[in-house]
Formats: structure tokens, sequence, C-alpha cells
């Protein structure tokens, strides 16, 4: 008969630290790094429905204009508003780091955002680009454009699990000069390092000729043909941390060509210039207190000029903006605490 050997005390802690410890691994979000990740291959794909939705998903992505811009000749098609391409700010077909990829993207949504001040699905963010960055209209939600989209976006995000830290999506998250942007630096900036691509005023250099659908070899920064006054890209510290890893061309995340003040100025002077603006964007990021500070139309809340919150400085926005949401937060702990003292009595 085989006897019970009892474990020693010291061996069942260390076995139960290992088992705590496991459970709390497997509990902790997952961190991916997009950086030196292997993107997704379409060609992968066997033949069949879902591929051909990717593959729809990927040319809407780097030649929107040629599918569904203002030029094409099915006039039922065209919901964007401009010339550019998804991938025009999205760059490499939506897949470079910190150049906002959709890699990822399908395991952060449904989220949280301010601008609406409610829970956004993928689709409801896919259509805000279309409004405001593309200019246009919201696709249909069941519409072949709008499934491709998700659907692409889903095909890049494979294997990224839901609710994992993505690392490298977004953008680089560098901190703003704590000054006014100097637009007529900005101005030297873009000609010495801008114009070539973008040209000398701004309208970008396109493949052919004006109704073509053909888009751009470099897309034009203001102007009609260009993102509206309500894209995120019309917010200073945005479009700053945009140009700082991103432009001129082969800048990387960790290889930008402009400095900090460079990026500073060049975006200020891009946003200096006139662009198509966006209607009731008043109504935008409702609950105020998480407007961004560099969201440079009424209304304001932190007492600061509309120049501030154009061209900065931003420090003291932000430090008034964090105040701002510790009151509130502090005033709602007390309604709180008061509705549940009156409950007990």
């Amino acid at each position: 008969m085989m006897k019970f050997c009892p474990i020693p005390s010291l061996m069942l802690v260390a076995m139960s630290a290992l088992v705590s410890a496991s459970a709390h691994a497997a509990d902790a979000p997952a961190v991916v790094q997009l950086a030196g990740r292997a993107v997704p291959d379409i060609q992968q794909l066997p033949p069949g429905p879902y591929r051909d939705l990717v593959e729809y998903g990927h040319q809407l992505t780097v030649r929107t204009f040629e599918h569904i811009g203002p030029e094409v000749q099915d006039l039922r098609k065209r919901f964007a508003g401009n010339n550019l391409a998804c991938a025009s700010c999205h760059q490499e077909a939506a897949t470079k780091p910190f150049a906002m990829p959709w890699t990822g993207v399908s395991a952060t949504f449904p989220q949280y955002r301010g601008r609406e001040d409610d829970i956004s699905t993928v689709e409801e963010r896919v259509n805000g680009c279309m409004e405001r960055s593309m200019n246009g209209k919201a696709l249909p939600l069941d519409s072949r454009e709008m499934k491709a989209y998700v659907t692409y976006i889903s095909f890049l995000s494979r294997g990224i699990p839901v609710g994992a830290t993505v690392e490298g999506s977004g953008i680089v998250q560098s901190k703003m000069p704590n000054r006014r942007a100097d637009v007529q630096a900005g101005a030297k900036v873009y000609e010495a390092k801008c114009s070539m691509c973008h040209g000398a005023d701004g309208q970008g250099m396109r493949v052919g000729k004006l109704g073509d659908a053909q888009g751009y070899i470099f897309p034009p920064l203001w102007g009609d043909d260009t993102f509206n006054n309500g894209a995120g890209m019309n917010r200073l510290i945005m479009a700053t941390r945009f140009v700082k890893h991103n432009m001129p061309q082969g800048s990387t995340f960790d290889a930008p060509q402009l400095s900090d003040d460079e990026a500073y100025d060049v975006a200020a002077y891009m946003l200096s210039q006139p662009r198509p603006q966006k209607a009731n964007l008043e109504v935008d990021f409702p609950a105020r207190y998480n407007k961004p500070v560099d969201s440079a139309f009424p209304p304001y809340v932190l007492g600061a000029s509309a120049d501030q919150h154009r061209y900065g400085p931003y420090p003291p926005l932000v430090e008034k903006q964090r105040a701002m949401a510790a009151e509130l937060k502090a005033l709602g702990a007390a309604e709180r605490a008061k509705a549940q003292e009156a409950g007990a009595k």
C-alpha cells in the first residue's frame, strides 16, 4: 500500500506563490510591440469573399480617392470630400508604428471617446474620419465600403488580444515647447524641408490632372482639397507630434529629422492656412473638461484666448484642465457621499 507523503510547508508556499503569479499573469493585459512586428500578408489568405473584402479595404486605404473620392464617376460613391488617401496620415497602408496605425484597433474598440463623450464603435470612428479628415460624409453602416474598412482593420489586428496595450499605436506623446508657436519661423522650416514635396503653395503634387480621380503623389496640406478644421490633425499638439516623427519622408518614431521646435513651428504654419470648415463644432467634447487644450474652436472653458488654444503655450492650459477635472471629481464624490448619507437616514 502506498503511503501518502506530505508536501513540505515551504514547498506549499512556493507552489501557492507560483499559482498566484500565474493567475495574475493571466489577468494582466498583454503588451504588443508594433515596431518590428510582421505585418499580416494579404497574399497568404486563401481566395474567397474574405480575402476580396480585405483587399478592397486595403485599396480604400491607399487609394481612397479612386474608389470613394469626389472625382469618381459614380456619384453614389462620392463619400470623401477631398482627394486625400487614408494612408496620407495612416502611413504605409495604416501599418507604420506611431503613424496612427490601424494594427490592433479591433482590440481596443468599442472605447470611450471624449469628442462624443460616449462609447464609440470602429464604424463610428471610421465615419468620424470620413467627415473630418476626408471632409466628406458618413458611409452607410451596411455598405460594402464600411464592411471593407472594418474587415481590413480586423485583418491587421490579427493575433492582438482584446484589452492589449499596443505600443506603437497613435503617435509619440512628446512634450510641447512652453511658448507660443512661431508661425514665421515655421514658414522658413516649411520652405526648407516641406515645400519640395507639398509645394510652395501647400497644394501638393497631383498624379494627373484635376478630375481624373488619381489623387496625389504628395497631398495638399491646406486649401479646399484637404482635411477640415474639425479633424484631429487641425489640432497643433497632434499635428506637431505627427510631423515630428513622420515628416519629412523617411522620418520614424526613433529617427526624426526635425527638432521639437521645428516641428512645433512648422505645424503652426500649416494650421495657420485656410482649409474647409466643419459646421457645428460647438457640439464636440460636450463634457468640456476633457476637450483637448489645442482644440481651436469655441466654446472655451479655461479662461484663455482663442489664440492660445490655437498656438499655445499649452502647459499652463494643461495644468488648468487638470485642476478643473480634479475639482469636478471632488464635487462628484461629495454629491455621492451626501446622497448616501441622506439614504441612510
